[in-house]
């Protein structure tokens, strides 16, 4: 049975159930089914319902544009000749205004199944927008591209709420976007009127490549798969002075330093027999962002098998290793970061200053993440009853 996402089901829901009525929709590029048609020629096409306004995430509508905390702003669509709101700019939530003329709001975002991917962030707050406003929302759900099986990684902790992360989930969630809206409309009391399209086709040991849909880049440093594989751990990098490879055509899955000896780094990890990834000695220089135009050594992450491969324990793996080669050298990243201006980077990326604290004093990776281990059973039972697939 093939793989369809929650927007094929958009046009004949619309039909039944929003005639009439005034339609908003939260969308970007990868906002594709699986006969290669966006979400808003779906909508736009569906008589007797009006697309009023369009919203774009992080990176914009186009997703068009490169790095963090680069906003975009407001437009207006040249073929359809209504407003384009960024949710990325003067404000990250729809505004009474923006809503006012709005009946239905429809998301439909491509996640990555990572906390720190603003798109769901964007998302339960577009819930709370319409709670307060009395505006229905619809979810066209997507299958999470990395499966949905296995969670992983530091839960969220009070204090260390922002727009990388603003619900106590781990950093690997394990979950579609549709079951995630669930869980936080529910859990966390959202009060949103919210309904999720379901795909059909999905199980959860599927990843992208196994579901017949197109990959489109949900963002443009998320390129390929296989860099969506590693960025639920690889995504730390970026609390750090090390390159994550943004600006290379390898992001996340190519990282280091100018400090850093390739091979030295690849022996030192291969060596720690990390399950799942082996280790290839690269040398790069990023054409923008940290290092840009430098000469950095570092690796390239192969993941050699994915239901074994840890992305967030690999990741503190490689931050271990690297501090302990170059100890002097090696840096927590200075705020600002996605809107934070006190907190470090990698402590709102974490989820807490655990992950900081326990690489300062050099405890040992697989020490760090047994620790883990009693937030994710908690999490898994409340996950367990938001699970559609």
């Amino acid at each position: 049975m093939p793989v369809t996402t929650g927007s094929a089901r958009l046009a004949a829901h619309l039909s039944a159930r929003a005639a009439g009525r005034r339609v908003g929709l939260v969308a970007n590029p990868a906002s594709l089914d699986a006969d290669r048609r966006h979400v808003v020629e779906v909508a736009a096409s569906v008589p007797d319902v009006t697309l009023t306004a369009l919203f774009g995430p992080q990176h914009g509508f186009r997703s068009d544009v490169q790095d963090n905390m680069i906003e975009t702003d407001h437009a207006r669509h040249p073929r359809l000749d209504v407003p384009v709101y960024s949710l990325y700019g003067e404000t990250r939530t729809p505004t009474p205004a923006m809503l006012a003329g709005i009946d239905l709001l429809v998301i439909d975002l491509q996640d990555v199944g990572t906390r720190v991917y603003t798109y769901i962030h964007t998302m339960t707050n577009c819930l709370q927008a319409c709670a307060a406003g009395g505006v229905p929302a619809i979810i066209c759900d997507r299958p999470n591209p990395i499966g949905g099986t296995a969670v992983e990684g530091p839960m969220l902790r009070p204090g260390y709420e922002s727009f990388v992360g603003q619900f106590p989930i781990p950093l690997r969630h394990g979950l579609t976007i549709g079951e995630l809206a669930r869980l936080c409309n529910e859990t966390f009391e959202l009060g949103a009127d919210v309904e999720v399209l379901p795909v059909s086709g999905w199980r959860r040991d599927l990843y992208h490549d196994e579901t017949g849909l197109p990959w489109v880049l949900p963002s443009p440093n998320l390129p390929t798969l296989d860099s969506a594989v590693v960025y639920p751990g690889m995504v730390l990098l970026e609390g750090t002075n090390l390159s994550e490879g943004r600006g290379t055509t390898r992001p996340f899955e190519i990282a280091g330093a100018p400090w850093l000896d390739a091979h030295g780094l690849a022996a030192a990890l291969n060596d720690l027999d990390l399950p799942g990834v082996w280790f290839r000695p690269a040398e790069f220089q990023p054409t923008f962002q940290k290092h840009a135009g430098e000469s950095c050594g570092g690796c390239q992450l192969h993941v050699t098998d994915r239901a074994a491969f840890r992305p967030v324990l690999t990741a503190v793996a490689f931050l271990q290793v690297c501090r302990r080669l170059a100890p002097d050298r090696f840096a927590w990243r200075e705020p600002p970061y996605e809107y934070e201006t006190v907190i470090p980077p990698i402590d709102i990326l974490s989820g807490s200053d655990a992950l900081r604290r326990s690489l300062d004093d050099d405890v040992p990776f697989a020490a760090i993440a047994d620790e883990w281990a009693a937030d994710l059973d908690a999490f898994l039972r409340v996950r367990g009853r938001f699970l559609s697939y």
